[in-house]
């Protein structure tokens, strides 16, 4: 009984469509370097950081080596992990959208 109380008070992750193009960019595996995810997503690199910086705001994904927030020049050669705390709610928040 306590873990379904515990499943309704979970918190939904609500992801814009950049978001999510950049967390299914990284995937749940393995990082990826900034650049990468740039060339995946096709977005601007300053597009790009903004997004990767909120999401790392929010603690769903994790910069290597761990920063609390990235830089333009930074971006390319950084690399970039989804938290594994957060990976069961952003799968599911992925495959809601």
């Amino acid at each position: 009984m306590e873990a379904a109380n515990f499943a309704d008070h979970m918190r939904t992750i609500k992801l814009s469509g950049r978001e999510q193009s950049v967390v299914r960019a990284i995937g749940f595996a393995n990082s990826m370097l900034g650049a990468e995810i740039q060339d995946y997503v096709r977005m601007e690199s300053d597009d790009v950081t903004d997004i990767l910086n909120s999401l790392m705001a929010a603690g769903f994904v994790e910069s290597i080596p761990y920063s609390e927030q990235i830089d333009l020049a930074g971006m390319p050669v950084t690399a970039f992990e989804v938290n594994p705390a957060y990976s069961h709610e952003l799968k599911r928040a992925l495959m809601r959208a």
